[in-house]
């Protein structure tokens, strides 16, 4: 449990990121190259934290190691279509 809290801890860091650079965008306060490459990175680390917290999730609720999840590559976690 206290490893799901920190996941979701990051995942509040990166959208309150995801947000401040969305906006850095949406102002026109900076040439938005570098802006758009973080954002994309992030929404990437975001599925992949989201993923991994849905893992541990489904181990627990059938009576698995939560703690046997396991991060996987951005690729497979953007490909997956539910």
């Amino acid at each position: 449990m206290e490893q799901d809290q920190r996941i979701l801890a990051r995942i509040t860091e990166m959208v309150e990121d995801e947000h401040k650079l969305r906006e850095a965008l949406a102002s026109g306060d900076s040439d938005g190259a570098s802006e758009r490459q973080r954002l994309g990175e992030l929404e990437r680390e975001l599925d992949r934290c989201w993923d991994l917290l849905r893992q541990r999730r489904a181990k627990s609720e059938f009576g698995e190691n939560p703690d046997d999840a396991r991060v996987r590559p951005a690729s497979q976690v953007e490909d997956y279509r539910g």
